[in-house]
């Protein structure tokens, strides 16, 4: 067989996954770079700072209210009925014209006043935070780069809407170019402020710039004009929130909020319990796992505007053997990677591997608490296969199963944390993992069939 041709058909590589995957791939090698720029120019106790960082950020969740993934499925279902061409022209009916239209028009209002109050909410939030939990006593320096830190994730939340319409749009493999350029400049930002002793600081100038170039690349190409002729557009039909999005968008946004209690409380809860060295071995660890997560998605991430398309047409056929050799895919070549990465781990801790003098074993987990994490990023490949393709169909089935999940391992978390410490904590959360996954599939069986009797 040609071997482009097993790329693209056995492998599932298509040009789109291609720029993806070369922008996960970076990001992995960067994560991999920063992790000794971390271990050689941060502390132990800067690591956990800089990790819990991140948690706290993740609170936009409350705000995004999971709009985000619903726009880029609304704009390809209206994208579907209209043909659209790289010169800034667009033919098809008027309806379809008028409800993107007045969707990006609902868009910009949305985040503009909700990017208000999320500024207020990370600065407070993180500033009482750290004031209460903070056994540094002062030596890390952690409230100017908190404030530039909130800052550039508001600027990000602004720029959310503007890539997922593009990429509703069908400009997925534009999208994912644009990752990778920005991808490239992360060593540049992220080393070199480690490097030059900007400690926590790189989090917020790298959050700014990234912000900045992506709203730059994205105005300034063929998807910028298409953006551009909808918003002068004028629109009589409109796509109503109340009644359209708002039934969907409550369901997402509680899974959302969901997750928030399953994927972000490790650090923060460490960080106030066990200190900022075992939150920081968290961060690392959950940052590489991350990493590998999207590295798989990516496979699946990349067919959600032509999944929607083939659900809007009703081509069932064509939309099962998509999703299953997609899956399929994703899940061998995910677990592969979470393989390789224990393993890895583990000979740096069994033999007390050094790089440069630096410890990197000491940075992450104990092992049974990473194998333990591991697992639970495995259960996360399906769940979140069978999860897109349930969206797609502009549904929110697991909305109880979310809201259920978030409740249970926040009462884990914080039960077992206290209890138990970290083990207590990555072993709470591996068991309901096993819960997770045996209930999202019953729900995936049962909807599937019932979305396409309707």
């Amino acid at each position: 067989m040609n071997f482009k041709l097993f790329i693209k058909d056995k492998i599932g590589i298509d040009r789109a996954i291609f720029y993806t995957l070369l922008n996960r791939t970076l990001s992995i090698l960067t994560a991999v770079f920063t992790i000794v720029f971390i271990i050689r120019f941060l502390s132990s106790d800067q690591q956990g700072y800089y990790y819990t960082f991140g948690s706290l950020v993740a609170l936009q969740v409350f705000f995004e209210l999971g709009l985000t993934g619903i726009i880029t499925q609304f704009v390809a279902h209206e994208a579907a009925h209209l043909t659209l061409s790289d010169n800034g022209t667009v033919e098809g009916e008027y309806k379809y014209k008028s409800r993107l239209s007045s969707l990006i028009h609902f868009c910009a209002k949305w985040y503009s006043y909700i990017s208000v109050a999320l500024l207020a909410l990370l600065l407070i939030a993180g500033i009482t935070f750290f004031s209460h939990y903070s056994k540094t006593d002062g030596t890390t320096n952690w409230a100017s780069p908190w404030i530039l830190l909130s800052v550039g994730t508001v600027l990000n939340f602004l720029i959310t809407p503007i890539v997922s319409i593009t990429e509703g749009l069908g400009k997925v493999k534009d999208i994912a170019k644009y990752r990778l350029i920005l991808q490239c400049f992360n060593p540049i930002i992220i080393w070199g402020g480690l490097a030059c002793e900007l400690d926590l600081y790189v989090l917020g100038i790298f959050a700014t710039f990234q912000a900045l170039l992506m709203m730059v690349m994205i105005f300034n190409s063929p998807s910028g004009r298409l953006l551009k002729l909808f918003w002068n557009m004028d629109f009589t039909e409109s796509i109503s929130y109340k009644t359209e999005i708002f039934p969907y968008q409550w369901r997402i946004a509680v899974s959302w909020i969901s997750g928030y209690f399953i994927f972000q409380l490790f650090n923060p809860v460490l960080f106030a319990t066990e200190g900022a060295v075992v939150a920081g071995q968290m961060g690392m660890t959950i940052q590489s796992l991350n990493a590998i997560q999207a590295f798989a998605l990516a496979w699946i991430t990349t067919k959600v505007p032509r999944i929607s398309g083939l659900i809007a047409q009703h081509e069932y056929e064509a939309l099962d053997n998509l999703f299953n050799k997609t899956m399929k895919q994703l899940v061998c070549l995910g677990t592969l990677a979470l393989i390789g990465f224990v393993v890895t781990i583990y000979v740096f801790q069994s033999f007390d591997l050094q790089i440069m003098g630096m410890k990197i074993g000491d940075r992450f987990l104990p092992i049974i608490p990473l194998v333990l994490m591991a697992w639970s990023v495995f259960t996360m490949f399906p769940i979140n296969c069978w999860a897109i393709y349930l969206r797609s169909h502009k549904q929110e089935p697991l909305m109880i199963n979310s809201m259920v999940m978030g409740i249970l391992c926040c009462i884990s978390t914080f039960t077992c944390g206290h209890l138990w410490g970290l083990y207590g904590i990555v072993i709470g959360f591996a068991l309901l993992r096993i819960v997770s996954l045996v209930w999202v599939h019953r729900i995936y069986v049962i909807k599937r069939l019932e979305y396409r009797k309707k």
